[in-house]
């Protein structure tokens, strides 16, 4: 037991004014708050005023290649998949200034970048986006090297996340072991339940932050009944999962079917677009640009957000090392689902279904990995 008196892994039940009452102590205490809203027709990431900026009432409809927001009659804030944002764009942002030089009576001399690190509170993030985020942990912040806008961002952030009650058909995070409850990467964890008129969130602290933040609002002990409630839902939507995928044997898979002709296939209809890399939350492939100063007294060097899908991403000199559509789709899919774990020690998807969804032509990645396991099984494998 702490000195506040509550215990991390203790469950309490909340309502409305407490989520209310967590959002203002986190401005309170200089947090940039960023939440779901609605804007353009869809759910995004936006800064959140007050919950009233969530998205009450509404919920979306996903399939390969449709997104479309609907409204629902229960006024609740978190009941629907996600939507085309990643927090990855406030850890990791799309353009970086990463360093300047001028040019000097005394030589050249190079300006560092002393960054603003803004201190991000993330509202409502999903499970399966805090193991993005642990996917990108281990990429920029382990080891002797780490990314420092990164590192500097994410080192200060705080996590309220939310249970995923109701995924969307092209969820798959029970087969990558990411969802649909969080087990670990928050500083609150809630569930939203709202059954026999009671509308209440169950909030279960996983850090000293989450759990002194927890003990500053108004709240209870969560009752058996509440706890069922709170199983029930999460077991529920296990259930309701629109894909799923066999990761069994994966990584022997892309390997043993590096010339399989669904490669081509898919390439036929994939367009390039590189919309699976963006909405992606573990996607992280960047370039390099410099430029310079019409006179030549001033030079800068930015990191921008690329795509492996782009066909100059690949170019070293002499030419493109993946000239064609399939073997950039080839390499997207392969490293995302094989060759990252032999990089990081996991596989590079969380099964938020982001992929499916914002493609436009609808290529599921679920099934076009499970369209080779068919193929290659292990003996004795009869999933």
């Amino acid at each position: 037991m702490s000195k506040t008196g509550l215990h991390v892994a203790d469950k309490r039940v909340i309502e409305k004014k407490g989520l209310e009452q967590i959002l203002n102590l986190l401005q309170f205490e200089g947090y940039q708050t960023i939440g779901p809203i609605v804007r353009d027709k869809a759910i995004v990431l936006g800064e959140l005023g007050s919950i009233t900026d969530l998205p009450i009432g509404w919920t979306d409809f996903q399939e390969a290649g449709t997104y479309r927001l609907e409204r629902n009659k229960r006024d609740t804030f978190f009941e629907y998949a996600l939507g085309p944002h990643s927090w990855k764009k406030y850890l990791h942002p799309p353009r970086v200034l990463l360093w300047q030089a001028r040019r000097s009576d005394t030589g050249l001399e190079i300006d560092e970048q002393k960054q603003k690190v803004p201190k991000y509170a993330f509202i409502g993030i999903r499970p399966c986006e805090l193991s993005a985020l642990a996917i990108l942990d281990n990429v920029f912040s382990s080891g002797d090297f780490f990314d420092p806008t990164y590192t500097l961002r994410r080192k200060q952030a705080f996590l309220m996340a939310v249970n995923c009650a109701r995924p969307g058909r092209t969820c798959f995070c029970v087969s990558m072991n990411t969802g649909p409850a969080a087990t670990s990467g928050f500083d609150i964890v809630l569930t939203e339940v709202k059954v026999q008129g009671s509308h209440i969130f169950v909030a279960e602290a996983g850090s000293a932050g989450g759990e002194k933040m927890l003990t500053k609002v108004k709240s209870r002990k969560a009752g058996e009944k509440e706890i069922k409630f709170e199983q029930r839902m999460l077991q529920r939507a296990r259930m309701q999962m629109g894909r799923s995928l066999d990761t069994s044997n994966l990584r022997s898979i892309f390997f043993e079917k590096f010339e399989h002709p669904r490669w081509n296939q898919t390439a036929k209809k994939c367009l390039a677009c590189g919309n699976c890399t963006i909405v992606c939350p573990t996607c992280f492939c960047h370039s390099i640009e410099d430029s310079n100063s019409l006179s030549g007294d001033r030079a800068e060097r930015w990191r921008r957000w690329d795509s492996c899908f782009a066909q100059d991403f690949s170019y070293m000199h002499g030419g493109m090392i993946r000239a064609s559509v399939a073997s950039r789709y080839r390499q997207w899919l392969g490293h995302k689902l094989a060759t990252w774990a032999d990089q990081f020690g996991t596989i590079g998807c969380v099964g938020c279904g982001r992929c499916i969804t914002w493609c436009p032509v609808g290529i599921d990645i679920s099934h076009e990995a499970s369209a080779i396991l068919q193929e290659i099984k292990p003996p004795g494998h009869n999933a």
